[in-house]
């Protein structure tokens, strides 16, 4: 897997297929290799870019809480580093954070937003400590907790035991700093509301009908802060909608991409 030096931190990305680049941002707690179908089988016209988050599978951990506009500017560098001057920008879950984050802090890069099963708005008190107690707890008890806590509410009732026993070793293999970090990180995030709104697009929302986390409201209300915006419900999928559907997320992502 090819690598870039950050501030003396490794940081590992997967690049493959030819076309548009798209930077695919991965959720919490998970590695680039939950984009694993459309790594696979990347999108027609499509140059896939898809990194480790800092402390997530390959990539080095920096000291203190992992922001989003931390993980953005990781992808920002990457981008430098592979001499591209704008992308389409697409995340899941925390992954949407970090990519609505890089639109704040850099919007001439992003050619147009792909988001996935999440959502825009910020954490309230309640929210912020329970990603505190998150964190907290993984740090006493490793990630397993965690692991088999999410895992219920990640995919839809039909989903294949295959995947959901992939994705949970992928989330138990994880460094509990990086998690602890990353959740913290999350629970510091700044709304969206007021960043999306002054994105000239197009932005292209996904989610899944069956979504628990970030349900169908959570997208609806995001879709709408941005004029030039698409809403797409896949029918049958839970919050890892790219996992359960990835041929209509593929062909989604095909065609958004042919309109630059």
């Amino acid at each position: 897997m090819p690598q870039i030096s950050i501030s003396g931190r490794s940081y590992h990305y997967r690049d493959v297929g030819e076309g548009v680049p798209v930077v695919l941002l991965h959720g919490f707690p998970f590695t680039g290799d939950s984009y694993w179908p459309q790594l696979e089988r990347p999108p027609t016209g499509c140059r896939l870019i898809v990194p480790d988050h800092r402390g997530f599978g390959l990539s080095d951990l920096a000291p203190g809480i992992v922001t989003m506009d931390a993980m953005a500017e990781d992808a920002l560098a990457l981008l430098d580093a592979l001499s591209i001057d704008a992308a389409i920008i697409g995340g899941v879950s925390m992954g949407g954070y970090v990519a609505i984050a890089l639109t704040r802090l850099n919007p001439g890069r992003v050619k147009g937003l792909v988001l996935i099963d999440t959502q825009s708005s910020a954490d309230d008190d309640a929210g912020k400590a329970r990603r505190e107690t998150v964190a907290k707890d993984v740090l006493t008890n490793g990630v397993g907790p965690l692991a088999e806590s999410m895992l219920p509410k990640l995919f839809s009732a039909t989903a294949p035991a295959e995947m959901k026993a992939k994705v949970d070793q992928m989330m138990r293999a994880q460094n509990p700093e990086a998690v602890a970090a990353a959740s913290r990180g999350m629970g510091a995030r700044v709304d969206g509301k007021d960043i999306l709104p002054r994105f000239a697009g197009p932005l292209l929302v996904i989610v899944g009908s069956a979504d628990q986390i970030t349900p169908v409201e959570k997208a609806k209300s995001m879709a709408e802060l941005v004029p030039n915006s698409e809403l797409i419900v896949i029918e049958g999928a839970g919050h890892l909608a790219h996992l359960e559907q990835p041929e209509k997320t593929g062909q989604l992502i095909e065609q958004f991409a042919a309109r630059f």
